[in-house]
Parts: C-alpha cells; structure tokens; sequence
C-alpha cells in the first residue's frame, strides 16, 4: 500500500530563499539589454521606414512648395511663363533659369523628379534626377547611338489630373522589383499650373532589410557580452557586501576586532567606515561590562563577606553584652545599605543607558527646580558645618527637560561635590542664562582632578587616584553623563589641583511656539 507523499508546508514565517545581489544584478543588466534589444528591432523594423519616409515628404513637399511660390511670385509681376502656339511649346527663359537655380540651391534632395503642368494637363517642364523615375514611368534604353527615354503618359496623366481635382496630394508608387517612389503634388494659386516632386525610398527599405537581417547575429553577440559583463559587475560590486556578512557572522560569534576595508569612495564604503565604528563600539561596550561586572563582583564580594562575618560573630556572642551586639550589627546594617545603594545604581545606569527609560521633556523653571534640590542638603550640612551656596538670577530660567531626570542629575553632581568638598567646607550651585540656554554648574573646592584622570570621570566605574578607599558606587556621574545625551545637552568638567572642580551643563530653551 502506497501512502499518499505529502510535503509539509514551511513554518509560519519563514520564506523560500530569494535570488541574491548577483543573481538579481545578473538579471537586472540581462533585462536592460534584452529591453535594448528590443527596442533596436523596433526602431530599426517598424519605425526607421516610416519615420524616414515622413522626413522625405516634408522635404517634398517643401520642395513643391517653393515651386508653386516661385510660380506665382513669376504670374504676380505679369510674366508669362508658358503658352501654346500651334502646338509647339514656349516657356519663359526667365521662369526656367529661377526654376533651375532653385532646384540647385536644394540641398536636402539630390535625386528627384520634377513635373509642371498647365490646365490641360500638358507638361511645361520636365525634369529628371532620379533614374528610373516612376513619376513618368520611365525606363532607361540603351542604344548604339545615344541612350532615349520613353514613358507612358497616361500615369503621369492620371497624376496631373489627380493634383488638379484634389489640390494637394501625396501617392507612393511601388514597382515589381520592390523599389518605392514618392510623390507630392501642389497647385498654383490660381489653378493655372500644377507641381509634382517625386524622390525614391529604395535605400531606406534596403538598409531597414539588412538591418533586420543581422538582427539575429547582433542579439546573439550583445546577450553573450551582456551576461559576461552582468557576472563581472556583479562579482565586483557584490565584493564588499560578501565581505561585510562574513565580518558580521565574525562578530556575532564574539571577534569584535574584525576590520574591514575602506577604501572605497562610494556608499559601500561609508557602509564599510560604518560598520568599523560599530565593532569598535561593540568592542568598547562589551569591555566596559566586562569591567563593569568584575566591579560590581568585587564591589558585592566585599560587602558580603563583612555581612557574613559580623552576623556569624553576633550569633557567637554570649551573654548581654548588648554594646558589642549592636556595633556589629550596625556593620550589618552599614553593610547591606551600601549593598542595595550599589544595586540600585546598576539597574538606574542601566534603564538610563538602555533607552528602557524615555526622556520626556517638558518646560520649567529650572531656577525652583535648584532651589528645591538645594533644600534636600539643609540638614546635612547643617550636621557637618558644610555651606551650599545658591547663586540664582532674580529672573525664571525657562528650559525644555525631563525634571525629573536632571533633578537625579543634580543629586549626582551635588553628592560628587559633597565627597570632595574642600576644607571651606563650601560647594556652590549655580545656574546663569546664556546665548545657547542656561548654563548649570557644581562648583567643589576640594582637592581637584588630575589631567589625567579629567578624560575618564563620567566613565562607568572609574575612580580617580584620589577617590581611592572613599565610598561610593563609581557610576553616579556615568548615570549623569547618560542623562545629558538623552537631553541632547553639552555638557563638561574643568579642574584645577589643589583649587577645585566645576561640573557644568548647559541646557536647551523651550521651543518657540508657533504662529498662525
């Protein structure tokens, strides 16, 4: 028994693969020149005849035009320009000399026919450029004495007859042998003379012909040299992206010392430049948390083990010695506060820095928001003998911020300040407007910080040689400095060795509204 063969269908999301950047270039320049293709045949077939048949005929009738201008200029002066005398024919000298330096001076056409009749439909003037000419139906005999014309005079009749009931008229005459002629008639203004121009379309037709014959050979040849030149350009131009994905499967499996080169000048380079900064980023960020985590480990380790010490030393105490049961456990508690203060500021940097906490401005006063803040540190320096000093203007300080987020800001700069507070037991905060907003500084007048400390004090977890042993989490100014870039705000350190540190930021005005 045969069971019925059935093909599961592909998870839900997930697609048949695509044609790739090659194949797809491959495809693209395959169908520009097949379309090129096309459109050769079709000029070359369909519209090269007629288009060059059109140009012909406005030359004709041009031609003609000038003709039957020439005519009536000649009639308008009283000139008479042909007449019948006894059936012999006499055409003006005049007339024919101005026809002949007319048709000379014409030097579009080179082969033509010319034919001007009379109201009886005899012909005044005949000439003949173009052999044969089927205007007149002639052909060309050879004989032993000289070579003679003979035409038959019914077709040119029919012609002249043709021109005179209609006006203006235009025929194409085709032979047996495949040759076309075309033909434009024109009458005078009073009806007196009628003129036709004839010219031959046989070399149009023939090259058309050759063209469509070597049709064939030439789309063979292009659609080889298109798809040679399709997988060259596209091993070319695919290069980079191939190098790209592999250096992005690099990093993805933990080399983010992959490098990739940018010499390129175009967009793929840029991507390229691109790409490097972002390793050097993922490089950066990655050891940051690696140092970050080998911190914070050390940082809880600590702790720890003084928790974990003093409670087995309280649970060893005998008696009622109360004195020493609470000094330990006043380590405890030291201890674990230190712990949760640490912890706190981990997850603070972290919601700060992954974006998991938006900013969210609005306007106000930043002048009340400094003096609320400073209200929070009345009493520890009143415990300590310390002085923060408020230097406000008398006006508001309108700016566009999360208040919520630059008062923690504030907290961070003014706790710094407090650490390295100098022996005036002063630290100053101070806030002034400026051309670029308002311009908020911590002024400290402690020890300061080294030159070569100064470029690393907002990174996460640093600590300069002289907060070595003090307390502390080491991420109060990291969380500040993710803070401002959310804000968008500049913001900077300047200090000297012995005199003091300045922490400033400036911030951005609120929008102007705007008018209708």
């Amino acid at each position: 028994m045969k069971w019925p063969c059935h093909i599961p269908a592909p998870p839900a999301g997930q697609q048949h693969p695509s044609p790739g950047i090659r194949a797809q270039l491959m495809l693209f320049l395959t169908f520009i020149c097949l379309f090129l293709l096309g459109l050769y045949w079709f000029l070359s077939t369909q519209l090269l005849e007629p288009l060059y048949n059109q140009r012909i005929e406005a030359q004709l009738t041009s031609q003609a035009d000038e003709i039957v201008n020439l005519i009536d200029a000649a009639q308008d002066q009283g000139d008479i320009i042909s007449s019948w005398d006894f059936g012999i024919l006499a055409v003006d000298n005049t007339f024919r000399t101005r026809l002949y330096e007319l048709l000379s001076a014409n030097t579009q056409l080179t082969n033509f026919c010319v034919d001007i009749s009379d109201s009886t439909l005899r012909s005044i003037i005949t000439i003949e450029n173009l052999y044969p000419c089927l205007l007149h139906n002639s052909t060309l005999t050879t004989r032993s004495d000289d070579n003679a014309f003979s035409w038959d005079k019914s077709t040119v009749i029919e012609m002249r007859r043709a021109c005179r009931i209609n006006g203006s008229w235009t025929q194409v005459l085709n032979t047996s042998g495949g040759s076309s002629q075309v033909v434009v008639g024109r009458m005078s203004g009073d009806g007196s003379y009628s003129v036709l121009v004839s010219t031959s379309l046989v070399h149009v037709a023939e090259a058309g012909q050759v063209l469509s014959d070597m049709l064939p050979l030439i789309a063979v040849l292009v659609f080889a040299f298109a798809l040679a030149a399709a997988w060259l350009f596209s091993q070319w131009f695919t290069r980079p992206l191939r190098e790209l994905s592999a250096a992005a499967r690099q990093m993805a499996g933990g080399n983010y010392s992959v490098h990739l080169d940018a010499n390129r000048r175009d967009e793929l380079g840029t991507l390229a430049e691109d790409f490097n900064h972002m390793a050097r980023e993922v490089q950066r960020s990655a050891q940051m948390q690696r140092d970050l985590l080998a911190n914070v480990s050390h940082d809880l380790r600590t702790p720890l083990t003084l928790i974990k010490g003093y409670a087995e030393t309280v649970r060893d105490i005998t008696g009622d010695d109360k004195a020493h049961r609470d000094e330990q456990l006043n380590i405890i508690v030291d201890e674990t506060d230190r712990l949760t203060a640490l912890v706190s500021s981990v997850m603070e940097l972290s919601k700060v820095t992954s974006g998991a906490e938006k900013c969210e401005p609005v306007r106000f006063d930043m002048g009340q928001l400094c003096d609320e803040v400073s209200e929070r540190y009345e009493a520890v320096c009143r415990q300590n003998g310390w002085a923060l000093r408020l230097e406000l203007p008398d006006e508001p300080l309108d700016v566009w911020a999360d208040p919520a987020m630059i008062e923690r800001a504030l907290h961070n700069l003014l706790g710094n300040a407090m650490h390295h507070i100098g022996p005036d037991g002063v630290f100053i905060l101070r806030a002034v407007r400026c051309t670029a907003g308002v311009r908020v500084e911590v002024e400290d007048h402690g020890p300061g910080i080294s030159a070569e400390d100064l470029p690393y004090i907002f990174e996460r977890y640093y600590r300069s040689r002289s907060d070595a042993g003090k307390a502390g989490t080491g991420l109060g100014l990291s969380i500040t400095k993710a803070i401002f870039q959310q804000h968008g705000f500049r913001f900077g350190v300047q200090s000297t060795l012995g005199k003091g540190t300045v922490f400033w930021f400036i911030m951005s005005p609120p929008p102007v509204p705007e008018t209708t």
